[in-house]
C-alpha cells in the first residue's frame, strides 16, 4: 500500500485520504447560496467510508461546517470501532446553525476554538483529533498568532496531536509552520490549477500538503460533457460546460485522457498519480458520495505516482 508521512509529525497515513465534504449533505452560506454537494444517503456514506478502510485508507478529512456538523457525525459513526487505526483531520472557524443548515459567520477566537474542538470531539465520538485545521484561509496574521497559541495549548492538553491551516497563501502557511506542532497545510491543486508556491512551502518546512480539489470538483473524473447540468442544491450548480473555462478544460481532457490512462489507470487515477509525482509531500483527498467512487479513487494507490516519462509527456501537454 502506497503511504506517506503527515509532515514532520511522522504519522504515517495512506497516500490518499477521503475528503468528507460531500457526505455532509446540503447546506447554505451566509448569502443563501448552496455550499454542499446535494442530497446524500447516509447509509451509503457509511458503507463508502468502511469500504475505504477495507481497501487501506487510513486518512479522513472533514470539517465541522460540512453539512453543519453532519459530516463529522457520519464519519464518527463509520469509524467508531476502528478509531485506533485511522487518522482524522477536521477544521474549525465557521459558526453555523445545524437546524437551519446555514453558515452564520467566521470566528477564530480562542474561546470559540475550544468550544468548536469540544463539539467536534463529541460529533466524531473521540477524545482526540489527529489534525485540527484552521478553515479561514485569509485570516490576518495577528489573529493567526492567537490561533496558533491556542492550538499549541490544545496539543499540550492531549486534545490534538497536530494542527495545520487550510489556506492557499504561502506567507500564512509559513507563519503557522513556526509552531512546533504544525505539520500540514491544506490547499487547492489539480492538473488544471497548479499551486507550485504552496508545494515549495511544504517542502521547505517539512509539512504535508493536503490537496483539496484534486479532481477539480469532479471534472477530472471524465463524467461531464457539454450537456451536463447540476442540481440547485449542489455547490457547482452555476457551472456552465458550454463556454468559458469549463468548456476549454473539457476540450483539454481529450488530449490528457490518453496520456493519463494508457497504463490501465482511470482518468481520475491518473490525475491523482500526477499529484503524487509532483511532490513527496502531497496527500490528495478526493471527495465521494458512493462506494463506487471510493473504490475507483483508492485504486490509484495500487498504481502510485506517475513515472518520470509519464510526467514529462503530461507536462508537455499541459504547457501547450
Amino acid at each position: 500500500m502506497f503511504t506517506r508521512k503527515l509532515g514532520r509529525s511522522g504519522i504515517e497515513v495512506s497516500g490518499l485520504g477521503l475528503g468528507c465534504w460531500a457526505i455532509g449533505g446540503p447546506f447554505w452560506n451566509e448569502e443563501g447560496k448552496p455550499v454542499g454537494w446535494g442530497t446524500v444517503d447516509d447509509a451509503e456514506s457509511i458503507r463508502a467510508i468502511q469500504r475505504g478502510l477495507e481497501l487501506g485508507v487510513t486518512f479522513f478529512d472533514t470539517a465541522d461546517v460540512y453539512g453543519t456538523g453532519h459530516s463529522e457525525h457520519i464519519l464518527g459513526q463509520a469509524l467508531k470501532s476502528r478509531r485506533a487505526d485511522v487518522v482524522i483531520a477536521t477544521k474549525f472557524g465557521r459558526v453555523f446553525d445545524p437546524e437551519a443548515r446555514h453558515v452564520l459567520r467566521n470566528d477564530a477566537s480562542p474561546a470559540y476554538i475550544r468550544a468548536a474542538c469540544e463539539d467536534s470531539l463529541r460529533r466524531l465520538g473521540t477524545d482526540y483529533i489527529d489534525l485540527y485545521q484552521l478553515h479561514l484561509g485569509d485570516l490576518d496574521l495577528e489573529q493567526a498568532h492567537a490561533v496558533r497559541e491556542t492550538l499549541e495549548a490544545l496539543v499540550a492538553e492531549g486534545k490534538l496531536r497536530a494542527y495545520g491551516w487550510s489556506t492557499d497563501d504561502p506567507d500564512r502557511a509559513r507563519f503557522f509552520a513556526e509552531g512546533p506542532h504544525c505539520t500540514a497545510v491544506q490547499f487547492h491543486m489539480n492538473l488544471f490549477e497548479r499551486n507550485d508556491a504552496m508545494i515549495a512551502v511544504c517542502e521547505e518546512h517539512d509539512l504535508a500538503g493536503i490537496v483539496r480539489g484534486p479532481l477539480a470538483k469532479g471534472l477530472l473524473t471524465g463524467k461531464f460533457d457539454r450537456q451536463s447540468r447540476l442540481p440547485e442544491d449542489d455547490v457547482r450548480t452555476d457551472w456552465n460546460f458550454t463556454e468559458g473555462t469549463l468548456a476549454e478544460r473539457l476540450d483539454r481532457l481529450g488530449a490528457l485522457r490518453e496520456l493519463l490512462t494508457h497504463d490501465g489507470r482511470s482518468l481520475a487515477q491518473g490525475a491523482l498519480g500526477w499529484l503524487w509525482a509532483r511532490s513527496e509531500t502531497t496527500i490528495p483527498i478526493p471527495g465521494f458520495k458512493t462506494v463506487a467512487q471510493v473504490e475507483e479513487n483508492v485504486g490509484a494507490l495500487e498504481c502510485g505516482p506517475l513515472d518520470a516519462e509519464q510526467m514529462a509527456t503530461v507536462e508537455a501537454a499541459l504547457a501547450q
